[in-house]
């Protein structure tokens, strides 16, 4: 149904700010700063080699405005959202219809770059409430201009999503709509004991959807939680932070055998943030 995870959303007060913040964590500028006047939203756009990210600002009156308006009223600046990408979102309309979802029809979004005035066009299929269950998730199909290639990544520079992190409190929900109806493949369902949850690992476009359960009593709820950003040398990427003025935990081995990691602990508006490196 998906053939990627196409990118994940930051909701953000001060798009400049944020914008600046994550210029340091990564590295390099954001290859799109726009907005989008009908929504009343303006975004920075970061790319990298399986997926983007999105910072997203309410800066004027509309539709998305409100919604992001909602989210940082709600639990301040943050990780909100994931969008899948299809070559058919038609198809996937018809196929989440079959399936008995009550989904409204796709829409056109357009995009203006503010630093060359080009254009990229898509079409956005939004999901109802009992398929996204919290997360603000939608489906995209691009259908004209493409997003700039940032230049190529340094040993310091996060290059790649390595996984994102998801917290729910129903994880055979949570299978039910990502491996029956969105057809991911899930790749682990284990019972860790030293942590006693549950966790889900689905695959997508070499990247990972990490999703931890955490049962209670409340409806059956998700919500986005961290990421975590590949590196080819964590040491230089350590160095290059800190002489950023961006605080970093210690390099410490990983829980997965054979990797290097440090958590980023200032500058990321609120989202947990792992560096990783997979040593050979």
């Amino acid at each position: 149904m998906f053939q990627s995870l196409d990118h994940l959303i930051i909701a953000v007060e001060d798009i400049e700010k944020a914008t600046q913040n994550y210029q340091l964590i990564m590295g390099t500028p954001p290859v799109w700063t726009g907005a989008h006047k009908s929504l009343g939203t303006s975004n920075a756009l970061f790319n990298f080699q399986n997926t983007y990210l999105e910072l997203l600002s309410p800066t004027g009156e509309g539709l998305g405005a409100d919604l992001i308006k909602h989210y940082l009223k709600d639990a301040g600046e943050g990780l909100i959202g994931m969008v899948f990408a299809t070559k058919d979102i038609n198809g996937v309309h018809q196929s989440l219809q079959n399936y008995g979802f009550a989904i409204g029809k796709p829409t056109d979004g357009e995009g203006i770059n503010s630093a060359d005035q080009k254009i990229r066009r898509w079409k956005n299929l939004f999901l109802p409430p009992d398929l996204t269950r919290g997360i603000f998730s939608f489906v995209i199909e691009h259908t004209h201009g493409y997003l700039p290639q940032s230049k190529e990544k340094k040993e310091s520079e996060p290059y790649k999503l390595d996984h994102v992190v998801i917290n729910t409190n129903d994880a055979d929900g949570f299978i039910g709509i990502y491996k029956d109806v969105f057809n991911l493949r899930l790749a682990l369902d284990k019972n860790i004991e030293h942590w006693q949850k549950r966790m889900l690992f689905f695959r997508l476009n070499q990247t990972t959807i990490e999703v931890i359960e955490q049962e209670d009593d409340l409806p059956p709820n998700d919500k986005m939680w961290g990421l975590a950003w590949e590196v080819k040398n964590l040491e230089k990427a350590h160095k290059r932070l800190e002489d950023a003025g961006v605080e970093v935990t210690p390099i410490e081995k990983g829980v997965k055998e054979k990797t290097l990691v440090a958590t980023v602990k200032s500058h990321t508006q609120n989202v947990p943030t792992l560096l990783i490196q997979h040593l050979d």
